[in-house]
């Protein structure tokens, strides 16, 4: 460790307007010490004992999140400075709120805590104060800004999935009712075969017209359109009517809408009186297209539920590696309520290998621009997933076919609290909060394209995260 002149330190922005007398004061008390590349300069949690001034070389700040070190910044800027801060508040022995290494060959400016927190009580008494209210200000105000906008987040969550259910829950609910009519309508038929009052013959042939007409059905029909199927309609009333059976316009959609032809139908009604064994068949018709609604309303249900634990790695690791299509997928599925009328096209790579990622925490990521680049084409237009290899990096870009962002606006999209929504509809905090995931805890980049056909978001997520 070596002496520090006044000349050396007047040259750094944080000292340049002190008198001769606190430089003189300052190269006092402190001292100029080297540090190689990668070496510690002090560690989070450590007492805060020095104020660090950089001199010469780099550094690179970080902060312990989740059990991670995630960088908060990097620089070689002459005149940054870290450490203890916020000595002059109070207790000197506070600990490091971040780590410090060096990144290349440095030279730091050393001041005791104890010395940095007289000389700002002794010199700038008021600006003590000031920054100390400030810094208490700032801090509460963004903690509560941005558990609100992770409250919103949660509630528009919350409302599209609410929306996403319902319809789903309801059609289970309507089909199930019509069920048990159909099955009461049923039993009444079981007891009159278990009276004996239909011949054996006739129940075997009902039999063989059940199942004959349920795998017709489950064959499928070619798609008709309205017009088609209302003049099938018409023809297999036309049908039943010429052989009297009553109530015909009640069993020819019936008929029509499981795919049954009128040959066969014409076949059925030539064996006999037909009123009875057409009213079994539509019975069991109607029976089977029920329980396969219940089946798809309760299938969407599952759906729903199966992406909410992908959307919130439920039951996994909060890091591992995965599939960043099965996220992208699962946030659309959360925001279907949102994107009803918009187009999503995906044009993925499915080659594309595994990302090691907090994958709940990239899941922010993709609501926060796909839901900027929905309220940006007002609901209704295109909305392009894009997945590529881009170098050493998997490439994810979000794109919209909206008005793109103003230039004047541009420079500000990633600040915090910058919004161009209106009151009580953004925070400003979206952007910011991805900008952070992607940059801080994955070591990636988070850049925007746009113009007047449009914006794209592009993610870069590093395969292979440097070391150090």
């Amino acid at each position: 460790m070596t002496a520090v002149t006044t000349e050396e330190l007047r040259g750094l922005f944080l000292f340049e307007a002190l008198t001769d007398e606190q430089l003189r004061w300052l190269a006092d008390r402190g001292q100029s010490r080297t540090y190689d590349t990668g070496a510690p300069v002090y560690v989070e949690g450590q007492p805060s004992e020095h104020l660090y001034v950089l001199l010469d070389g780099g550094l690179r700040m970080s902060r312990l999140v989740g059990g991670e070190d995630v960088v908060i910044s990097e620089t070689t800027h002459r005149g940054a400075y870290a450490g203890a801060v916020r000595a002059y508040v109070g207790d000197a022995a506070e600990p490091y709120g971040n780590s410090v290494v060096a990144t290349a060959p440095s030279r730091f400016f050393q001041l005791p805590a104890a010395d940095f927190a007289e000389l700002m009580r002794t010199f700038f008494p008021m600006a003590v104060h000031l920054l100390d209210g400030l810094y208490i200000g700032v801090r509460n105000s963004e903690a509560t800004v941005r558990q609100r906008e992770h409250l919103a987040q949660l509630g528009t969550l919350s409302a599209n999935l609410a929306h996403e259910l319902n319809n789903p829950a309801a059609a289970a609910v309507r089909a199930t009712g019509q069920l048990r009519g159909r099955v009461a309508g049923m039993r009444r038929k079981l007891a009159v075969i278990a009276e004996g009052g239909v011949d054996p013959r006739t129940i075997h042939r009902l039999v063989e017209l059940q199942e004959q007409a349920v795998e017709r059905a489950a064959r499928g029909r070619p798609p008709m359109t309205p017009v088609e199927e209302a003049d099938r309609e018409d023809e297999v009333t036309d049908l039943l009517d010429g052989f009297g059976v009553p109530e015909s316009y009640q069993l020819a959609p019936v008929f029509t809408a499981a795919g049954l032809d009128v040959e066969w139908l014409r076949e059925i009604c030539a064996q006999g009186d037909p009123t009875g064994p057409l009213r079994w068949l539509a019975d069991t018709l109607e029976t089977e297209a029920l329980m396969d609604e219940i089946e798809d309303a309760t299938g969407r249900i599952s759906t729903l539920v199966a992406a909410v634990k992908q959307y919130s790695y439920v039951d996994t690791a909060s890091h591992q590696e995965i599939d960043v299509h099965v996220g992208m997928d699962s946030t659309v599925v959360m925001l279907g309520s949102k994107l009803q009328g918009v187009q999503v096209v995906r044009d993925y790579d499915r080659s594309l290998p595994k990302v090691l990622a907090y994958g709940a925490e990239l899941n922010q990521v993709w609501t926060n621009l796909i839901d900027n680049a929905a309220d940006a084409i007002g609901g209704t237009g295109t909305l392009t997933l894009r997945t590529a290899l881009d170098a050493d990096s998997l490439l994810v870009e979000i794109s919209d076919d909206g008005p793109g962002i103003p230039p004047e606006v541009q420079p500000r999209v990633f600040d915090a609290f910058f919004t161009t929504k209106a009151p009580g509809h953004g925070s400003g905090l979206g952007l910011d909060n991805a900008r952070r995931i992607v940059v801080g805890r994955h070591g990636g980049t988070l850049d925007f394209v746009t113009g007047d056909s449009g914006t794209t978001f592009q993610v870069r997520l590093p395969l292979v995260r440097p070391k150090g």
